[in-house]
C-alpha cells in the first residue's frame, strides 16, 4: 500500500547557524515537479536540494552539496514513510559553520523527515484504465452500475454496440471482469489498457 500527502507542508530549523527549510508537496507528474521547482527557485539560498518519487520513478539532486549528502537522504525519508507522488525540496542558507558529510546527511534527511511528520498521509488510490464492448441493450445495465459506483467512464457508440473506457481501482477489476462476462453471457472480456505506475 502506498501513500501520498494531502497538501503542501513546510518545516524550518536552524542547525549550527545554517537555516534549513523543507517543503513537501504532492505531485502527479514530472512536469508538476519541474513547475514547482521553477516556481520555488530562490537565489538567496546556498543550496536547493530535492528528491521526488512518482510510482517507480525517483530522482534526487544535491545541488552542489557533497555527493550523497542531500538528495539521497531526502529520498530515503520519502521511501521510509512509504510515500509516493511527492516532491520534497530542502533549501539551505549557509551560516558559516561546516557540518561535514555526516552532519549534512542528518540535516537534510532530518529536516525532510520533520516536514513529513507534519503532513497528513492519505492512501494513494491507483486507477487502471480498462475498456469493454457491450450491446445496446446491455449498456443500460452497465451504465447504471458505473454511475452508482461513481466510476469515471467514456462511451462511444458503434454500429455493433457501445465501446466503453473506464478507470477502475485494483479491487474493482475482478468484479467488473465477472460482471461483463455475466451480462454478455461470456461473449465480452474486460481489457486492461494501462498498467498502473505504482506498485
Amino acid at each position: 500500500m502506498s501513500f501520498t500527502i494531502a497538501s503542501q507542508v513546510t518545516f524550518e530549523q536552524d542547525i549550527k547557524k545554517s537555516r534549513f527549510q523543507a517543503i513537501a508537496v504532492p505531485v502527479q507528474s514530472e512536469q508538476a515537479v519541474k513547475d514547482f521547482l521553477a516556481l520555488h527557485k530562490d537565489n538567496t539560498t546556498t543550496h536547493q536540494c530535492w528528491a521526488w518519487k512518482i510510482g517507480n520513478n525517483v530522482r534526487f539532486n544535491d545541488d552542489g552539496e557533497p555527493s550523497g549528502t542531500a538528495g539521497r537522504p531526502i529520498l530515503a525519508t520519502i521511501e521510509g514513510n512509504e510515500l509516493s507522488n511527492i516532491l520534497v525540496l530542502v533549501n539551505r542558507w549557509y551560516g558559516g559553520i561546516k557540518l561535514g558529510t555526516g552532519g549534512l546527511v542528518r540535516a537534510y534527511g532530518g529536516c525532510a523527515g520533520q516536514c513529513l511528520l507534519l503532513a497528513e498521509k492519505i492512501e494513494l488510490i491507483i486507477k487502471i484504465k480498462v475498456s469493454f464492448h457491450c450491446q445496446f441493450n446491455e449498456w443500460a445495465i452497465l451504465q447504471y452500475e458505473l454511475n452508482q459506483q461513481q466510476i469515471e467512464f467514456e462511451e462511444h457508440y458503434t454500429d455493433t454496440g457501445v465501446e466503453v473506457k473506464a478507470s477502475l481501482q485494483m479491487p474493482e477489476i475482478a468484479i467488473w471482469s465477472l460482471k461483463i462476462q455475466d451480462i454478455s453471457r461470456g461473449r465480452e472480456q474486460l481489457r486492461i489498457l494501462e498498467e498502473p505506475e505504482d506498485d
